[in-house]
């Protein structure tokens, strides 16, 4: 019996074609064990089968069942100047049999890479979540904004007073010198 378990590496011919600095975290098979999809999580994103991979700040969320991994991409609407404006992209579920430290590895990666977030009502009754995450391999935060459903979110008031808040937010996270 081992005191110490080790998972399996990484069959070589399912790692993505990873960059310079990045390194495989954690990874499971999709649907069978030994089948021919993989999710990888790594220090710069999650690796989807097909070989697209999501940074962790493009990641708006994550649920786990205990068999299924649910992840909900952000998408970029519009972009403004300094931020962009995103919304959900379709959900995409995954079933892990054997998920081992792979679900562990996006929560915590996702939960990371908010640096800032907060929420702030908009006349007449909408609201705009403002967001600094953290880009794996770059400085600084990349900002980005959710408007609440009923929101005038090309009204022009609306654009003034988000341009002041993402302004506010990024002046109340940059270290003085």
């Amino acid at each position: 019996m081992s005191l110490f378990r080790r998972r399996p590496k990484l069959p070589a011919a399912r790692r993505p074609a990873l960059e310079a600095e990045e390194r495989v975290l954690a990874w499971a098979f999709v649907g069978d064990p030994g089948g021919e999809q993989v999710l990888v999580a790594t220090n710069r994103g999650l690796w989807l089968p097909g070989g697209e991979r999501l940074g962790w700040h493009e990641i708006h969320k994550v649920a786990w069942s205990g068999r299924e991994l649910v992840i909900t991409p952000a998408e970029v609407a519009q972009e403004r100047d300094g931020y962009t404006v995103q919304v959900d992209a379709p959900v995409r579920g995954f079933l892990l049999l054997e998920p081992g430290e792979l679900p562990d590895q996006v929560r915590t990666r996702v939960t990371r890479s908010v640096a800032y977030t907060s929420h702030h009502p908009l006349p007449p009754n909408g609201g705009v979540r403002v967001v600094g995450r953290r880009v794996s391999g770059v400085d600084g935060l990349s900002w980005a904004v959710r408007y609440d459903a009923r929101t005038a979110v090309d009204a022009e008031p609306i654009i003034e007073v988000t341009d002041q808040l993402v302004g506010s937010a990024r002046d109340a996270t940059t270290p003085s010198l």
